[in-house]
Formats: C-alpha cells, sequence, structure tokens
C-alpha cells in the first residue's frame, strides 16, 4: 500500500507514502485514502488526524501515467473514487491537521484544503495545476479555495496555475503557520495534541455548522465537477497536456 495509518494516544497520522513519486495519487491510492478516513470517522478512539506526505513533498496531485485514454462513463467512475476521497475525509467528525511541505499541487492541493487546518513547511507551495494538463479543477478545489480567498482571487489562481509559496498562503489566510521543514512534523503534532485533549464533540458540531455555511453544497459542486472532468478527459487538450507533461515540454493546447 502506498498509504499508511498510525494511532498513538488519540492522534492518527494519515501518511501518503510514494516518495520516489511525489506522494502523486494512484488510482488504488484514491480508494485506500477514501478507506482509511471512513475508518478513522468510526474510531471513537481517535480524536484528532495529521495527514502529511512523505519525503519532500506532501502530493504532487494525481499520477500523469494514469491519466488519459478513458471514455466519458469511465472517467465519471474514475471521478466517483476521487470524490468519495474528498467526501470522507470533509465529513469526518474530527478535526483534521494537513501538514504540507514542498508541492501541494493540483488533487493535492484539494486535500490540503479539505482538511480543517493546514500547517506548512517553508518549502510549501499550493499549485492549482489543473490546466496544465487540459482538465478544470478536481477534488473540490473550487469549492474549497472560494471559501478561502474569495471567487475573483481563487479565478486567479486557477487560471494562472502559478505557484502559491507557504507564506503569501499564509497572508492570504489559507495556511494556519508556517514552520521550518524540520519543525513541521513536531509543530503539527502540537496542533493535534491540543485539538485531541480538548472537547472534541464540541469541535464535531462547530465542523458541522462551518459546512452548513456555504451553498451550493460540496455534493453538488462535486456532481458538476465530475461532467466536466469525464468531458476534458477527452479534449485535444487533455492528451496534449499529458503528452507534453511526458515529454518535458511546453504544451501546444488548442482550445478544444
Amino acid at each position: 500500500m502506498s498509504t499508511k495509518v498510525t494511532i498513538s494516544d488519540g492522534i492518527a497520522t494519515v501518511l501518503l507514502d510514494r516518495a520516489d513519486k511525489l506522494n502523486a495519487l494512484s488510482q488504488a491510492m484514491y480508494h485506500e485514502l477514501a478507506d482509511h478516513f471512513h475508518a478513522l470517522g468510526g474510531n471513537d478512539d481517535v480524536r484528532a488526524v495529521i495527514l502529511t506526505g512523505a519525503g519532500r513533498a506532501f502530493c504532487a496531485g494525481g499520477d500523469i501515467t494514469t491519466m488519459g485514454g478513458v471514455d466519458v462513463t469511465a472517467g465519471r467512475k474514475r471521478s466517483k473514487s476521487h470524490h468519495r476521497m474528498i467526501l470522507n475525509l470533509h465529513n469526518l467528525d474530527k478535526p483534521v491537521i494537513a501538514a504540507i511541505r514542498g508541492p501541494a499541487a493540483g488533487i493535492g492541493a484539494s486535500l490540503a484544503l479539505a482538511c480543517d487546518v493546514i500547517v506548512a513547511a517553508e518549502s510549501a507551495y499550493l499549485l492549482m495545476a489543473f490546466k496544465n494538463v487540459g482538465i478544470p479543477p478536481d477534488g473540490g478545489a473550487v469549492y474549497f479555495l472560494t471559501q478561502y480567498v474569495g471567487i475573483a482571487r481563487a479565478k486567479e489562481l486557477v487560471y494562472t496555475a502559478r505557484k502559491l509559496p507557504a507564506r503569501e498562503a499564509h497572508a492570504m489566510g489559507i495556511v494556519t503557520k508556517v514552520v521550518a521543514d524540520d519543525a513541521l512534523a513536531q509543530e503539527a503534532q502540537a496542533l493535534a495534541r491540543e485539538f485531541a485533549d480538548s472537547a472534541t464533540f464540541a469541535l464535531t458540531l462547530a465542523k458541522r455548522m462551518f459546512q452548513s455555511m456555504y451553498t451550493p453544497t460540496l455534493e453538488q459542486l462535486l456532481e458538476l465537477e465530475g461532467l466536466a472532468i469525464a468531458s476534458a478527459r477527452q479534449s485535444h487538450d487533455h492528451a496534449e497536456g499529458i503528452a507534453a507533461f511526458r515529454e518535458k515540454r511546453k504544451p501546444d493546447f488548442k482550445g478544444r
């Protein structure tokens, strides 16, 4: 398995453990993570959760080698596996901390944004990389990012696909705290300990209240997103984006 879960003294740590690929998500990992988040939600011994990545990255996004070559039906099925992972994380009735270093790109950024709190290393950055492979944002990125920064700035980050360094993300209110890379694990543990030792049932109720603040619901947004992703996977630009990434060249997009 390319994901691991450890539980110690009420704190669960979910590790993306594919460091040689910068923790890019394989199809198996989507299912593994969805199952982990579901199981943790039902585990009364877990009072706080940390989501982090092995090595020098949080998550570089979806595994590019598994993209492309699918029809609309297969694309919709694939999107549903992504959405199950995000929904199980979003609906986890425990406070969840994303501890990120290096890239949190594409759906890796979505994973971080779906957590309750983000603690970032100096090396961390968010990247709405979706347009680089010719697809619209995946994993609820539009839903979460707009809540953090508003629609105008969210559009800028999605449309430009520029790197958003940890310090700038902190200034925008996305990241709670920025620390040295070698202090990231300690900072995340300290925050998780604070959460775990508090009235976690009250935090669960507060979390549900926060989730009721926005419309459309995440489920509605993900349904629309699934249709958009399935359509985009049939486009010239998606195929060209994947080819350019593999060949390490600038893509020649045609807008179709």
